[in-house]
Parts: structure tokens; sequence; C-alpha cells
């Protein structure tokens, strides 16, 4: 059995939770998330707590057990407090804003990138060189804040570029000088 999809999920007070055989769906302060899980898992609520087990021993079952658990505990952890990637933009002239929903980077090309968020991700801009990503569900917030980074991805020389925030960028040694 995985350790992972052994632990039960605590439901918290505000979040309600629906279940219709495979098909998960959980309400909260800050939204509404639905998936259905995959084959060979059973999920059950008891009281305040959610369990989910594989369905039988087969080897599918085990390895989609842990999987389901975890996706089932972020839906119901993004319903309650949402997720938030955090965004950091270095660079001489890059800079980011918000112009209504949409998000405008400036990172050293001709012209202002734009980005459309999808349904329930939010960006937020703090001092011009910090983007916030958040939203409840936390594929959709990662995605987006993949997106935003693929837009100029730090660079190994002088650090340039958009990174996560507390990413490591390995740095090189440029050329030497002649002598």
């Amino acid at each position: 059995m995985s350790r992972i999809g052994k632990a039960p999920i605590p439901i918290p007070d505000k979040v309600s939770v629906n279940l219709d055989g495979l098909a998960v769906t959980v309400k909260g302060p800050k939204g509404e998330l639905s998936r259905t899980l995959p084959e060979g898992v059973a999920i059950s609520q008891d009281g305040n707590t959610l369990v989910v087990s594989p369905s039988s021993e087969s080897r599918r079952s085990r390895e989609r057990h842990g999987l389901s658990r975890t996706l089932v505990a972020n839906m119901v952890e993004g319903v309650s407090q949402g997720f938030t990637r955090k965004l950091e933009i270095i660079g001489v002239g890059y800079r980011a804003s918000v112009q209504g929903k949409k998000l405008v980077v400036n990172a050293g090309y001709s012209h202002p990138v734009e980005m459309i968020p999808p349904e329930g991700v939010s960006f937020a801009v703090e001092n011009n060189t910090t983007v916030l990503v958040s939203g409840p569900d936390k594929e959709l917030v990662g995605n987006e804040a993949a997106k935003i980074r693929a837009i100029r991805p730090p660079e190994p020389y002088k650090g340039k570029g958009i990174k996560y925030e507390g990413e490591k960028i390995l740095r090189k040694a440029g050329k030497t000088g002649k002598k």
C-alpha cells in the first residue's frame, strides 16, 4: 500500500465534498473543483475525513492509489486556502503589469507579451518585478506560472529572465579577456 495513499484527508469546516462514484466535487470559500478519479481506486467519506483506497490488489490500482489521494487533497486545500506561485523578474527594463485581468510582460522583446488568465486563475504584480499567480486549482496555477517563466527563462551568465521565487540559477563564468 502507498504510504501517501493511506493517510486520510481532513475536510475543513467550510468545505463540502460530494462523492458520486469516482467523480469528486469539492466546494469551498475559494471556489468549486471537480475531478473524476482514475479506475482502480475507491473513495469514501467518514465524518470529516476522506479515505482513498485501492479497489483491488492489481498493480494498476496500487500505482494510482497515492496519486488519487494527492489529487483529492490538493482539491480540498485549493478550495479552502488556494495556491500561489511567485515569480521574480530580473533584468534592466524587464517589468510586468496587470491591465484589467491580463498580464503584460516587458522582457526585452520588441513588443510586450500579453497573457490572459484561464477561468479561476488571477494575476497580481508587486513593485513591477514580482508576479503572483493564484487560484484554487494547483495544476492550473502551476501551468500558468510555467508559461510566464517560459516568456524569458533565466540565462546562466547574468541571471536575467523570469524565475520562480527561491529558484537557484546555476551561473557560468563568461569569456575571459585576452592577456
